[in-house]
């Protein structure tokens, strides 16, 4: 399954980026493979002024993850992902290699809402 995680840079080393909708960019990996199949930079909402959450998850949904691991999801980019049938796991940390172990692993929680406010 394609598992997308908001990264500091396009590396399965990277770090996870604390915040979803500002990310630099997000990785796309195979859960069975555990390999990075593509990153899709962020720039346009990195230093967005309004609906970075929104158009980044936009971007989630039309790359065909199935699953995102996130810190944190804010309620307006959960809404969207939540619609487009993508699954939110919170409390991804560490590397984006570490996010997905502790995902294959059961360690992250489903979220059935945000679990921040918006503009955090």
């Amino acid at each position: 399954m394609k598992v997308c995680i908001p990264a500091e840079s396009p590396s399965l080393d990277a770090a996870v980026d604390p915040r979803l909708g500002r990310a630099a960019c997000f990785v796309i990996a195979d859960s069975e493979s555990r390999q990075m199949l593509t990153s899709i930079p962020n720039t346009q909402n990195k230093l967005a002024a309004a609906g970075a959450g929104v158009q980044a998850t936009q971007t989630i949904a039309k790359s065909g993850a199935e699953v995102v691991l996130c810190a944190n999801a804010g309620p307006n980019a959960f809404r969207v992902l939540h619609a487009a049938g993508v699954s939110v796991y919170t409390g991804a940390a560490g590397t984006v290699a570490e996010a997905l172990t502790a995902f294959l692993d059961g360690k992250l929680e489903l979220a059935d809402q945000a679990n921040v406010q918006g503009h955090w």
